[in-house]
């Protein structure tokens, strides 16, 4: 008898490209496996899969490897942020400030 089927997507997007692909794999399988059954790398070679944080639906899955799927899941492979959005925030608002402040008058 064959194995009960479900149907999954895996996405990853980079500045210029995106690809969205649709695959069925057994039930049971888990984020990670479903990411290396995709073929993601054919369209991405440059991916590093093993060390990518991976997501369903915008949450981080703390786990990939034990993660099991269910049917409908959108796999989010996240690429590394380039800068600290905490940093960047603090960095903005010194700005604003010293422009602030630069404007009162005398």
């Amino acid at each position: 008898m064959a194995a009960d089927m479900i149907s999954v997507e895996v996405v990853y997007a980079t500045v210029d490209r995106q690809v969205l692909l649709k695959l069925d794999v057994p039930t049971g399988t888990t984020v990670r496996a479903a990411v290396e059954a995709s073929g993601i790398a054919r369209h991405f070679p440059e991916l590093e899969r093993a060390d990518c944080p991976l997501g369903i639906f915008g949450k981080v899955v703390s786990d990939p490897a034990q993660r099991r799927l269910e049917p409908g899941d959108r796999i989010e492979i996240y690429r590394p942020l380039l800068a600290d959005p905490k940093e960047v925030r603090r960095l903005r608002a010194e700005k604003a400030a010293k422009v602030r402040k630069a404007q009162r008058p005398i």
